[in-house]
């Protein structure tokens, strides 16, 4: 097998494990009645472009917000500039207060954010390598942020964050009594 072909081969599967942890994560979404909204930075609306691409998206997926800039974190998403002045805009600090302003502002009850450097260079302000990334999950109330550290180019470390996002999200859904997601 040639390098092409392997990374063709790489490239096929990447595609089927994304679309099955969509059709998952729409199944179970719908099943349950839980809407979700994003707040996305270095992924630039790629989640959001995940959770709507199949029909009848609509009845899951709220919307999001890119808030690529500090000042939109703020402003769109109650990030609190003193949050930002004391641990840095690519912070665990950061991407709960994003997931808990999103969720606040669309009423969504799952709320998923992103934070990171994606690259090709590091944050000299607040000393953050390439790929570290931060990943807010709020799931109905209870707020839980994951660092990951992703390796690639800006585009492998930004897809690696969606599908980071995407993945937890069906785990922490597929791992839920059933009766405790249904809306009362």
């Amino acid at each position: 097998m040639s390098a092409l072909q392997f990374q063709q081969a790489l490239d096929h599967a990447s595609l089927d494990l994304d679309r099955r942890v969509i059709a998952d994560v729409a199944r179970l979404l719908r099943k349950t009645q839980l809407t979700v909204s994003v707040a996305e930075s270095l992924t630039g609306g790629l989640i959001g472009s995940r959770l709507s691409q199949l029909p009848g998206s609509s009845s899951y997926f709220i919307g999001g917000v890119i808030c690529y800039s500090p000042l939109l974190k703020v402003k769109l998403c109650s990030v609190k500039p003193a949050t930002i002045r004391e641990h840095g805009i690519v912070s665990e600090a950061v991407a709960k207060e994003m997931a808990e302003g999103v969720s606040k502002l669309t009423g969504s009850r799952i709320a998923l954010s992103t934070t990171g450097i994606a690259g090709p260079n590091g944050d000299d302000i607040s000393k953050v390598d390439v790929g570290t990334v931060f990943i807010g999950f709020l799931f109905c109330g209870d707020i839980k942020v994951k660092r990951f550290q992703f390796s690639g180019n800006r585009t492998q470390i930004r897809t690696q964050t969606a599908y980071a996002a995407l993945g937890y999200l069906r785990n922490w859904l597929t791992q839920q009594p059933a009766a405790s997601l249904v809306p009362s």
